[in-house]
Parts: C-alpha cells; structure tokens; sequence
C-alpha cells in the first residue's frame, strides 16, 4: 500500500514562511502535508513530476463577493483559474443572510448595481434553503466546492433583519435594535463566521443600492461600529473588514487618506482588541503619498498594539464596457440619475438635452475621478456596438475622436453611447498607473496584503480575480521588484495570519495540503491584454473573463481540482467554520 497519497517530486519549494527556496519532494496524506524533503524512495498514489516547477501554498484571496456564484461554480471563477484554493465572501457588510422570505427578491436588487451581480442569475443560481444566517452557513457546507470558503457576518442583511428594510434605510437603529444587532453577529460567529463586515461611504456612495440610494450601513455612525465591535471584545475572538472613506464630491482623491477614517478605525482596534483589515491602499505612479501617507500610519498602529492592516489594489486592470449596464461615475450624481433602470430607460435618459447638460455640468467631477484612476480621453473605443458608422473610430481615444468632432471627451463620450444604443465598447488603461516600484514597497511594509480582486462583482466591466498570476509574473518575475519568497509570504502565509485560518498559507508539516504547482517563466493572464466574454452564468447571462496559463496543478485539501488549467471535476473544498 503506497505510504502517502500524492508525492509531488523535484519541484522548487517556496513555502510561504519567507525562508529561502529549496529543491525538495512533498508527500501529502488525508489532505495534509505529511513530509517535506527527500521521498525518493517513498511511492504514493499519484505522483506529480514538478521538475523546474514553483510549488508554493495556494493563494488565499480575502476579499470577494462570490456570495452568489459559490452556488453554480464550485471553483469560484476567476479566482479558481488564479491558483486560488481558499476565498472569503460576506465583505463590505454585502451577503444573503439572514433573510426573510418576502425579503429575498430585494436582497438580490441590492447586489445588482453596486456589485453588478446578475439578477436572473442569482434567481436561477441561488437554491435559497436559508432565512438564518446559520442555515445558510449549513447550505454553503452542502453545496460542492472546489475552494475552500470563510465568511464574515455582513452587517447590511444582519441590520436589515434586525430594523425591517424600511427602517433600515430611513433611520439609525435605536438602543434595542443595536442589542438584537450584537446578538445575531453573535449568532453568527457562533456557527462559524470569522468576523464582520462594513461598507461606509456616505451619503455620496460611490457603490449605492441598486435604485441609487445609499447602502444600509454607507450612513452608519461611529457608535454603532463602537458597539458591534464590543461583540468582538467580549468573544476575544474575530476581525474586522472595513471599505470606509467619508467620501464626498470635492474629495474623492483624498477620501482614503482622510484622518476621519484613522481615528475610528483606531478606536475599533481598541475597543476590540482584534485585527482590522482596511480596504483600500493603493500604490498610484507620481503619487507617494497615497500609499505611503496610510503605511506610516499603519505601522504607527502596530507600534501601539493596534492590529490594523490594510490591503492593497495590486492588480494592473482596467475597465472593459458598454453602457448598457456601466455604472463607473456613480459618484457624480446626474451621471448615476441618467445611468439607472433599464437598457432603453438609459437610452431614453441620455437623449434628453436635459439630462445631457447636466452630465456635462458635473465635468469637474468627472475629471477629479482620473486623478487616481485613467482620465476619460485616454479611455479607447473597442467596438462600435453594430453601428458602421462608428466603425472608422475603432482605436481611437475618445480624446482623439473629440478633436476629430470638434467637441470635448466628455461630450463626445455620451454621444457614442446614444448613437450606439449604448452598444459601443469602451476599454480604459490601467486602472490607477500601477508602479511596481510602489507595489512592491507597499508590499515589503509588512503591514499590506496584496489583493482586493472583488472576485465574482463587477463582472460586466472589471476583473480583479487575476491579482495573484500578475503579482507574480508583473513584480517577481519581470519587474523583479519582489523575491518568490516574499511574494508568497503575501498572497498566503499574511492573509491565513490575519484573517485567522488555522494550519494553511504555509508548506510546513501538519498543514492543509492547498498547494499550487505552477511554470514562473510562462505564466500569465489570458487573453493578456483584453477581456473574454462568456455566456456561462445561469439564465445564460454573460460575464467577462481573463483565464490564465502556467499553473499545472491546483490541489485544495489533498485534491487536484486544476490540471493544466482545466477542472478536475473535484470537491474538496470546505467551509471553514472559524478559520478550520
């Protein structure tokens, strides 16, 4: 009888603990990492030939919203594709439980827009057996998995249940609400979730609900994250996801540096007495200070024993749409009051010489949003959506089209659009200038996880679930502005740490066997410079897509579930109640 399961041979060992690589076997028995080193002479079940092949933890990727699509794809695709084997849903205070029946149908709304989840989908996808937040927990552990998945207790369906959905929206909750509130986050981490989470973005959110209007909790106090995080203190146990920024139109640029968000993150931190992951740090070409400014004050925060930890937008990404259901400029408002309902209802809005000049009105607003991301005339028409007319634009800028129609970017942005029936393809560089330079000391502070893929959101426009294949082909191996060492100690072994898993984000003796054995040289994003459109979700709603090559194998729990890129057809995930 074999003495182990799989024996994964010869393959270049980068561990995830930050020690150097090694040229080591790795026997694996009953989905744990049974022996590092020499097995030469041990026999397995499988063996894997991982000559001039990485073999590192497999990635944990702590923000997504797969909360939906975890129901009709076990691999949680894109991130499953990205040597992902474990992923946290229930972030920014989003999620489905608990939840009333007559509460179901509003609870999908509410995803449509800010994260642009399907609505057909979802009625298709999601089997719906749960009102609680434990029963659904229970439906998540029967569901198949082929990663493995941790959730906060998200505090927008926990507040809706405790306040009815009209007051939640109209109101602050009230001394006994607040109570009911601790009680089901108690609940919650009673049966297995690992903390909650919070949206706060204001009045002015730039991710609303679905009719426009603010999220639950984008208007919640600071007392009331006073008292969930009293939860937190009396278990001694959980952490905290925060995407907070007292956003407003005259501030965008500076509203995830603003000391509001400092000093009550701080007096959660110590109220709590438990980590807080702060979401966003982003690390933007000529401008320092916006990673550097919250990293002094992050590390100021460990200095004084406050867990605070940010995660950083690592990815090279851009945006890839049509009107149809593009909704990037929501902070200005007459953009998101033109941009809302239906196909045809935004048609029929941007026609109107009205809503037209008020668009063009808020231009100042517009301009602000390229400060830290790509400015509107450099974005790039794709398609022309059907209309031959457009088809000689096809390449150009849409600063380049405006000199070309004697008009502005911004007016010859809209015009496109209505002249395509919303049809019209746009495609934008880079998101916010990415430097490698940046990244990677953002990065070496210790005190930043890369990430922030919004795995299974904004499908329709962006895709953040590639962060790990680029981290590593971009930083470490053509940059070589990180080592695999420290690379792999970011995308595994400080995300388990933080977030509170137990025995996985490292290659050691004892641990979960969620390893990713992968080609360095030819890894990359595909197709590399575009996104795919596939037509896969339920209902036969399409979402955009980028693959990847150079990954070998995906094993979670013992269990290849990727070769070569393609699904095993293995289940070996797991719910990780409390992080086990």
């Amino acid at each position: 009888m074999p003495e182990y399961d799989l024996i994964i041979r010869n393959g270049t060992v980068v561990d995830g603990t930050g020690e150097p690589r090694k040229i080591a076997d790795l026997g694996v028995t009953n989905g744990k990492i049974a022996a590092i080193g020499d097995l030469s002479a041990k026999d397995a079940g499988r063996v894997i030939d991982a000559t001039g092949l990485i073999v590192a933890p497999g990635f944990i990727d702590l923000h997504t919203h797969y909360d939906a699509q975890l129901f009709w794809d076990p691999y949680c695709t894109i991130s499953g594709w990205h040597g992902v084997t474990s992923v946290v849903i229930g972030n920014c205070g989003f999620g489905f439980a608990p939840c009333r029946v007559e509460d179901r149908e509003r609870s999908m709304l509410a995803m449509t827009r800010n994260e642009q989840i399907d609505l057909e989908a979802m009625r298709q996808g999601m089997p719906w057996d749960w009102e609680t937040f434990p029963e659904f927990l229970d439906s998540v552990e029967r569901t198949p998995k082929g990663v493995n998945v941790l959730t906060f207790a998200p505090l927008t369906p926990i507040m809706i249940w405790a306040m009815g959905l009209q007051a939640a929206k109209s109101r602050r909750p009230n001394e006994e609400e607040l109570k009911k509130i601790q009680g089901l986050i108690h609940e919650a981490m009673d049966h297995g979730a690992m903390g909650w989470s919070v949206q706060r973005l204001g009045e002015n959110s730039v991710q609303p609900d679905y009719d426009g209007t603010p999220m639950v909790t984008d208007i919640m106090t600071d007392e009331e994250g006073y008292a969930f995080a009293e939860v937190l203190k009396e278990r001694g146990e959980g952490i905290i996801q925060l995407t907070y920024a007292p956003i407003g139109k005259e501030n965008l640029a500076d509203s995830f540096m603003d000391t509001r968000v400092f000093e009550w993150e701080e007096k959660l931190a110590e109220i709590s007495g438990r980590p807080i992951i702060h979401n966003i740090i982003a690390a933007t070409a000529g401008m320092p200070q916006l990673h550097r400014t919250p990293i002094e004050w992050l590390k100021s925060c460990q200095e004084r024993g406050l867990q605070i930890y940010g995660q950083g937008e690592t990815n090279r990404n851009w945006q890839q749409f049509n009107f149809t259901t593009w909704n990037g400029f929501d902070i200005a408002p007459s953009w998101k009051a033109a941009l809302m309902g239906s196909p045809a209802e935004r048609l029929e809005n941007l026609r109107k010489p009205e809503v037209r000049e008020a668009m063009l009105a808020e231009k100042p607003i517009i301009d602000m949003l390229g400060v830290q991301g790509a400015p509107l005339e450099i974005y790039r028409l794709t398609g022309d959506g059907g209309k031959a007319e457009l088809s000689p634009l096809i390449g150009k800028t849409v600063g380049e089209i405006a000199e070309l129609r004697g008009n502005t970017p911004l007016e010859a942005f809209i015009d496109i659009a209505a002249e395509s029936e919303l049809m019209a393809e746009f495609m934008s560089p880079f998101v916010r200038a990415p430097s490698a330079e940046y990244t990677a000391e953002m990065i070496r502070s210790g005190v930043v996880m890369p990430g922030i893929s919004d795995g299974g959101a904004h499908t329709k426009y962006f895709i953040g679930g590639t962060y790990t294949t680029d981290f590593l082909s971009w930083l470490v191996r053509d940059q070589g502005a990180l080592t695999l060492e420290e690379a792999h100690a970011a995308l595994s072994a400080l995300p388990a740490r933080i977030a509170g898993f137990k025995n996985r984000g490292t290659l050691v003796e004892g641990a979960a066997a969620d390893i990713v054995v992968y080609d360095l040289a030819n890894l990359k994003r595909t197709p590399e410079n575009e996104y795919l459109t596939l037509h896969d979700l339920p209902g036969g709603d399409w979402r955009r897509v980028q693959k990847s090559e150079g990954y070998r194998y995906t094993i979670v729990n013992g269990e290849v579930t990727f070769e070569d890129g393609t699904a095993t057809g293995a289940h070996s995930g797991k719910l990780l109640r409390h992080g086990a």
